[in-house]
């Protein structure tokens, strides 16, 4: 999980986040975000890359405004900012503007590191985001994953977690919530096995998230691979409805702000990110066949159909189809 260490006031003048797990970068920035924002709803974000702040680009945005506004400026993979640029971050950093939030994404080491040192040096409030290459730190990830949903979870069910998702940490947390979203009381290791038996990438939140993405052949083979390995087929369905689902949902809702947006639709904010990658190429009318397609599997693997195998393949397809309907005519 994200390290701060340095003072935790999330409206620092420069946030400095460090590593190389996007995850915990992205949570950095998003509660920086949300900070601003609950302070000020009308807070303007501006999310950059290397290519995108060029030289004086920082002195514009971060010049007096007339009418006071809060901002927050992300500068993302800041390791690979020119030199003429690291010299307008370094000189921001002397004297910092009031109501403006800079943060600051470093991958850590040797590149970049004059920035790094010099951000430190100005007392940047510091988050430190990994690599979790350890067992034991994606363990402490899953345990401080059910902390913060306020649900309990035993040391054997984490454990049964870790080892069958894997290092993914968006997967991680993504099955943490989804098992926080069915299960009731705590989550002991036998719910884990049902949900979870076997590889990590054969999961039915893969077979899921391939679908709806519209990777048809990615999805039937991991489809193939959760069946082969017990994952019941019932699992399946539920994560198709949800993937579908969400995707329906932050359609509707295009336009609000990702903290508004999480809190509105019950999702983690990470999570409307990543929809929102994947609803590229889906339709009012495309998400009416998938839900349809996922109520016809549902039936089919709960004893309606002769084949649940067939069922959830032809919802599968269904459903990558209608991820690629724009464009389509």
């Amino acid at each position: 999980m994200a390290k701060k260490t340095a003072h935790d006031d999330l409206l620092a003048s420069v946030t400095l986040a460090v590593g190389q797990e996007e995850l915990l970068l992205d949570r950095a920035v998003q509660e920086v975000v949300a900070a601003a924002r609950a302070a000020d709803a009308d807070t303007d974000v501006r999310d950059l890359t290397p290519d995108q702040l060029q030289p004086g680009t920082l002195a514009e945005l971060t010049s007096p405004s007339l009418f006071a506004e809060r901002k927050v400026v992300v500068v993302r993979n800041a390791q690979d900012l020119s030199a003429d640029t690291v010299k307008d971050v370094k000189a921001y950093l002397g004297a910092p503007a009031e109501e403006i939030t800079l943060v600051l994404l470093h991958a850590g080491g040797a590149k970049g590191k004059a920035l790094l040192d010099a951000a430190r040096k100005a007392g940047a409030r510091e988050v430190a985001c990994p690599k979790m290459t350890k067992p034991a730190d994606r363990l402490a990830f899953v345990r401080q994953e059910f902390r913060g949903t306020g649900r309990s979870a035993t040391p054997e069910a984490c454990q049964a977690l870790v080892d069958a998702i894997g290092s993914d940490l968006r997967e991680l947390a993504s099955a943490v919530s989804q098992l926080v979203a069915d299960v009731e009381g705590t989550i002991d290791e036998a719910v884990v096995g049902r949900y979870y038996t076997g590889r990590a990438e054969a999961s039915s939140f893969t077979v899921a998230d391939r679908a709806v993405e519209g990777r048809a052949a990615e999805a039937l083979e991991a489809l193939r691979w959760s069946l082969a390995t017990g994952v019941a087929p019932v699992m399946i369905t539920s994560a198709l409805a949800q993937g579908v689902r969400a995707i329906g949902k932050l359609s509707s809702a295009r336009g609000g702000r990702p903290a508004d947006l999480a809190r509105e639709l019950g999702m983690p904010p990470w999570k409307i990110d990543r929809v929102r990658q994947q609803m590229r190429g889906w339709t009012p009318d495309g998400v009416a066949v998938a839900l349809m397609a996922v109520a016809e599997a549902d039936a089919g693997v709960k004893g309606g159909g002769d084949d649940p195998v067939y069922a959830l393949e032809k919802a599968v397809v269904a459903i990558a189809r209608a991820a690629r309907s724009r464009g389509r005519g």
